[in-house]
Order: C-alpha cells, then sequence, then structure tokens
C-alpha cells in the first residue's frame, strides 16, 4: 500500500511539473506574440532575447505556425507583409541605409530601391552584402557614424540610415554617381518642407566637400 502511494505521488509530481511547464511556455508565447502585434508584426531574435523570452519559445511559435521565418533572426505573424528592409539590417547590423535608399526612407524620392545602398564601418568585410547584392561601401569616422538616424520603413519598421540632409549631400558627391534627376526631385521635395534644417545641411556639406554643389542647388530653390 506505501508502495502504491509513493508510486502515485511520483506520479503526481512529475504531472505537476509538465503542467506548470507547459502553462509558462503558453505564458512566453502570449508575450511574444504580443511583441510582435505590438511591433507591427514583426519579431526580431534580438528582441526576444532583450524581452528575457527563450529561443525555444520562438523556435516552437515557429514550427506550429504562430511565427512565419522572413530571413535569419526574423520572424512575421500570419499573413504580415515581409519587410526586406528589416530583413537585410538583421542580417547586417552595422549597415546604414544611404544615397537613394536613404531618400526613399526619408521620402525624398518615389522610386522604390532595386538594389539597397548601405555604408559599412571602414574595416567590415564586405564580401557578405555584395553577395547579397547590396550596393555597398567602407566609410571611416567620424564619416561613417555622421547623420545616422532612426528611419521608417513602408512596413511602419525601424531601421538605421542616414538622413535626409546626410543624405542630400552624399548624393551630391560625384563619387557615387547619383541620377541627376534623382537629385533635383529630392532637393524638390526637401526644401518645400516645413521641417528643413537648412544650417545642418550646410554643415554635412562643408565636411562632404559638396557646398558649392550644394548652393548651386538651393540658390535656385530657396
Amino acid at each position: 500500500m506505501a508502495l502504491l502511494l509513493t508510486f502515485t505521488l511520483a506520479l503526481f509530481m512529475i504531472a505537476s511539473k509538465k503542467v506548470k511547464k507547459g502553462s509558462g511556455s503558453m505564458t512566453d508565447s502570449q508575450k511574444l506574440l504580443k511583441l510582435a502585434k505590438q511591433n507591427n508584426g514583426m519579431i526580431t531574435t534580438a528582441m526576444v532575447i532583450r524581452a528575457g523570452i527563450s529561443r525555444g519559445t520562438l523556435k516552437y511559435l515557429s514550427d506550429t505556425g504562430g511565427l512565419e521565418k522572413a530571413s535569419r533572426g526574423v520572424y512575421t505573424l500570419p499573413g504580415v507583409w515581409d519587410d526586406e528592409f528589416v530583413n537585410v539590417q538583421s542580417r547586417f547590423k552595422r549597415g546604414v541605409f544611404s544615397l537613394e535608399t536613404a531618400l526613399f526612407l526619408c521620402d525624398l524620392t518615389d522610386r522604390t530601391p532595386i538594389r539597397f545602398h548601405m555604408v559599412f564601418p571602414a574595416t567590415y568585410n564586405l564580401s557578405g552584402p555584395k553577395r547579397e547584392e547590396i550596393i555597398c561601401s567602407g566609410s571611416k569616422e567620424p564619416l561613417y557614424s555622421l547623420g545616422v538616424t532612426d528611419l521608417k520603413t513602408p512596413g511602419g519598421n525601424t531601421v538605421r540610415g542616414y538622413c535626409a540632409e546626410r543624405s542630400l549631400c552624399d548624393v551630391l558627391r560625384p563619387r557615387n554617381h547619383t541620377d541627376v534627376q534623382i537629385i533635383t526631385d529630392a532637393f524638390k521635395r526637401y526644401t518645400s518642407r516645413k521641417e528643413k534644417n537648412i544650417p545642418l545641411l550646410s554643415e554635412y556639406a562643408h565636411k562632404l566637400r559638396v557646398k558649392e554643389r550644394l548652393r548651386a542647388y538651393l540658390e535656385v530653390l530657396l
């Protein structure tokens, strides 16, 4: 009788642990899905770790259809638009969106990027992004960090890119071979904004050595 009671108690304890474990997993799953909903239906592995949720919960939701894997380290809720800007930024975390790509994110051009432009630290190995057909280059400090800001993608997510003022100066640099029509349209849009920052634009133009080129555009448009 005592042996039977001991055996029954052991089974009860094992079952209790499984229930608690299952309940905990469900709670983590709910937290993770809530986090994804708050982030426009998208979540990254880094976000999950920062929230204190295990990678196992992320894998469980991916395996059971609660989340869909968009790319390495990026997951979306079923039916949510796949944000390629976020996917690229997740794969190349030190990259900063630049040139026409940054102009697009700053709403200074309507041309959707066919290939992304990114800038990396001077010592970064560019073979990876080049394999992904990203138009990329390396840059030393302080120019690499000059004008870096958070930009919103069409999907409402946040990525790192150069601000409007930095991007306008970048496209003026002869080495970047930016189409004249893109430059002209971008400056027209920028100068018509209420929130334009001409002093900052002039400061960046001085640092990037395009002050004379900038003056030629501003004299016509302002």
